[in-house]
């Protein structure tokens, strides 16, 4: 029973194991195929992992590529958008331009209109190989011709004043409007050549017939005035005068002098003015006007090759220099200006009344400009050249001569520093044709004189005997130390050989007529308190005749009739020892 029963144990324990070991083979062959499959799971994992990696690399470069491609595209949008933006804008007409040009009438709304225009014209016109520029090209050139049509009648309108009155303002209407619209003439300048040529003759016809109209009322007031005071030419031998220098009038020698005589002056019959006078008021009367004209012309008339925007306007401040006494515009004269008075002064300065700085132009343009000038002023300079006709024959008397050949000179230097090139070659000729007529005075004088010492016939101005007096000799000096000081008041520039060469001549003859005169004289002692008697009268006429005491040619001239004073006196010394001798 025991054994069987161990038998039994045994074979218990022996089936036990057999089933343990079958399951510990299936179990062994379970983990087997689990790390197979865990190898093959890895190297799956391994190959996935490479691969990712390979994918992650190829999205990165095409997020790379995106990015770039996103960035040109950008690129390539703004430099597409911009020029045909800008082109859209141009070759198209906003309805607010057409609405201005078509709708309204010209103002200042239209200044910046017409260069919105003008510059879309020009663009319409690079842009020929672009069928929308040439499509709308017909629309711009209907613009063109309206706003040219509604310019030619506007400033037609503006020009109407100034050729149907003379007491048009017309410095106001040149400075206050149409420089302020000269970009729209330079518009019609560059775009219609015709209506520009037509506006232009308007201009030069009216204002050559206003400055016309009102110079010759001016001239011919000045003619009254003139026939009220003759002064007739006569020699320095028959000159009865007070011989003292008149100052006053030789003031009128100078742009900063009196005031102007203006023409309303001639309804008063008792007013009388001087000679030189009148024609220094003629003269600056000139100044202003001519010299305001040519820079408005040389300004609103310039070829004007690109529009520019309006400069801001100056207003004046007072009215130029009227022929009519105070119908034409007054400005004062510039505060750079050598002359500082209050004396009434044209607008024609750079800078002043609206005009602009002068520019270098080009010869054509230059001469163009000096032609549209001479045009309007060429009536102007023929009634002037009548007047000084007038003054000229028969010849004045030689100190007035002296003083309208000054203020030539003097409105000569003006208009050059106004710049008016045919202004000034004008009055310069003026002054040219004075100088001759003083000459032949002088030299009259100085025949008059020489002949009175002579003792010989007289000439063609003087019929008077040859027969020399004291008062007439002491006269005679004293016209001369008037004609000396006179000159010298007049002449600043001390080496102006026509004036002094003349005085040079004069003074040798009163010095031949003085011992001519005292020669009739048989005593040395009388004779020679004779001649001291007229030298003293020559050097204090020199002494306190005039203000330039400080003037070379008059210190040498006193030096002269000093050292003749010393000789005579020694002569009287002489004299007065030899009769105390005897």
């Amino acid at each position: 029973m025991i054994t069987d029963t161990v038998a039994a144990d045994q074979s218990l324990v022996s089936n036990f194991y057999r089933t343990r070991a079958k399951d510990y083979i299936e179990l062994h062959d379970q983990v087997q195929t689990s790390v197979s499959l865990l190898d093959n799971l890895e190297s799956f994992l391994s190959t996935f992992q490479k691969d990712l990696a390979a994918v992650a690399g190829q999205i990165s470069e095409l997020q790379d590529r995106s990015k770039d491609i996103d960035s040109r595209l950008k690129t390539r949008k703004v430099r597409i958008e911009r020029p045909l933006s800008s082109l859209l804008s141009e070759i198209t007409v906003p309805p607010a331009l057409a609405t201005t040009i078509l709708d309204t009438n010209v103002g200042e709304p239209w200044i910046d209109a017409i260069l919105d225009l003008e510059r879309r014209i020009n663009t319409t016109k690079a842009r020929t190989r672009v069928k929308a520029a040439r499509d709308l090209g017909e629309v711009i050139e209907g613009l063109r011709i309206v706003a040219a049509t509604k310019l030619r009648a506007f400033f037609l309108a503006l020009f109407q004043p100034i050729r149907s009155s003379v007491t048009t303002n017309m410095q106001v209407i040149q400075t206050s409007v149409l420089l302020k619209y000269s970009p729209l003439f330079g518009f019609l300048q560059r775009q219609a050549t015709a209506v520009a040529t037509e506006l232009q003759r308007a201009y030069v016809g009216a204002a050559r017939l206003y400055y016309e109209t009102g110079f010759r009322r001016y001239a011919r007031a000045l003619g009254v005035i003139k026939s009220r005071t003759v002064e007739k030419f006569e020699t320095l031998v028959n000159i009865q005068t007070d011989p003292s220098i008149n100052l006053e009038r030789l003031q009128h020698g100078k742009i900063d002098g009196p005031g102007v005589t203006l023409a309303y002056m001639a309804d008063d019959k008792t007013h009388k003015e001087h000679v030189e006078a009148l024609l220094r008021s003629l003269l600056l009367v000139f100044l202003d006007n001519a010299t305001a004209e040519y820079t408005f012309i040389s300004t609103f008339f310039s070829s004007q090759k690109t529009l520019q925007p309006p400069e801001p306007q100056v207003p004046a401040s007072s009215a130029i220099l009227s022929p009519d006494g105070g119908t034409f515009t007054e400005v004062r004269s510039p505060t750079d200006s050598d002359f500082e008075g209050l004396r009434p002064m044209s607008s024609t300065t750079p800078g002043l009344g609206g005009f602009v700085s002068f520019v270098a132009k080009s010869k054509e343009e230059q001469a163009t400009i000096d032609a549209l000038w001479k045009q309007v002023m060429d009536p102007v300079m023929e009634y002037c050249n009548a007047f000084v006709r007038s003054i000229l024959d028969p010849i004045p008397p030689a100190i007035p001569l002296l003083t309208m050949i000054r203020i030539a000179e003097d409105i000569v230097a003006e208009i050059q520093k106004r710049h008016c090139p045919p202004g000034e070659t004008y009055i310069f000729g003026l002054s040219l044709q004075m100088w001759p007529v003083f000459q032949k005075g002088m030299t009259e004088h100085v025949d008059s004189l020489k002949n009175l010492s002579e003792g010989t016939g007289s000439s063609y101005f003087s019929r008077s005997s040859t027969t020399t007096t004291d008062a007439k000799v002491e006269n005679i000096c004293a016209q001369y130390v008037v004609f000396f000081n006179s000159f010298v008041f007049l002449t600043d520039n001390e080496s102006e050989n026509m004036i002094f060469a003349n005085l040079l001549r004069l003074r040798q003859e009163v010095g031949k007529l003085i011992i001519r005169h005292t020669s009739q004289v048989s005593d040395t002692l009388s004779k020679a308190k004779e001649q001291s008697k007229f030298y003293e009268i020559l050097l204090q006429g020199l002494s306190k005749g005039t203000q330039h005491t400080a003037h070379l040619k008059l210190q040498q001239e006193i030096a002269h009739w000093a050292y003749l004073q010393e000789e005579t006196k020694r002569k009287i010394v002489s004299a007065g020892q030899s009769r105390g001798g005897r």
